[in-house]
């Protein structure tokens, strides 16, 4: 009897630690695993953040077809994670998670998320589309100077929208431009940008002089360098 008793504690204790490690494994899989044929709510989520990225520009259906796994597969190769166009635990972590940190000087250091990734290639795009990649990464450089600085908002979304006497500051804002889809190196270039490359150093603003004087600009602030079709000036 007493044998008996043994082996149903023994038998319980095993089933209880093999539940255990089935919670645990669950618990570290917070994401529904994702791929070809896969539909619903998840789906559509994950469609809609690839779309808010520039990765995805398909309708945003629930359906997992094939557009989707190519979305999939180029935020992967940019992410620099595992590229087999499935979305997982990483793949959705590194989407709908925080991005990177950038350090700001000697002491201070500020987080940014996909949303800051979402603007900052947007207004890149808008303003540097056709200019040469150092020139795009070198408009990100300017917009994030301005987040640092106390004489413009501390949101990369509060530069980019800022008006001045009722005038936006940047162009893309007025004419809707900065609402179109990024290019994947306006994407790169805004998360160089957010990595710390700084190719016009402390520069704060930014004209094209075929298409604008400049005159207070030039009047007021200090020459740096010219890129593609921009001049900068701190």
């Amino acid at each position: 009897m007493q044998t008996n008793q043994k082996r149903v504690v023994a038998l319980l204790l095993i089933v209880l630690f093999i539940s255990v490690q089935v919670v645990g494994v669950f618990a570290a899989e917070p994401y529904r695993l994702l791929r070809f044929g896969s539909r619903g709510n998840d789906v559509s989520r994950l469609q809609q953040e690839l779309k808010n990225k520039g990765y995805y520009n398909s309708a945003v259906d629930g359906i997992y077809g094939r557009i989707t796994e190519r979305a999939v597969i180029n935020f992967q190769k940019d992410s620099r994670i595992i590229v087999d166009g499935i979305a997982g635990n990483q793949t959705q972590s590194a989407l709908f998670g925080k991005t990177t940190t950038v350090s700001r000087g000697t002491t201070t250091s500020r987080s940014f998320d996909n949303n800051d990734v979402y603007w900052l290639s947007r207004i890149i795009h808008a303003e540097a589309g056709a200019e040469p990649y150092r020139g795009k990464v070198a408009v990100g450089n300017v917009v994030l100077n301005r987040v640092n600085s106390k004489e413009f908002p501390n949101t990369i979304y509060g530069v980019i929208f800022e008006y001045y006497k009722n005038i936006p500051q940047f162009s893309p804002v007025q004419d809707g431009t900065i609402y179109n889809t990024p290019s994947q190196e306006s994407i790169q270039a805004a998360k160089e940008s957010l990595n710390g490359v700084r190719p016009v150093g402390n520069s704060t603003y930014f004209f094209n002089p075929d298409k604008a004087a400049g005159t207070w600009i030039v009047r007021n602030k200090s020459y740096v360098t010219r890129i593609g079709g921009h001049v900068f000036y701190q």
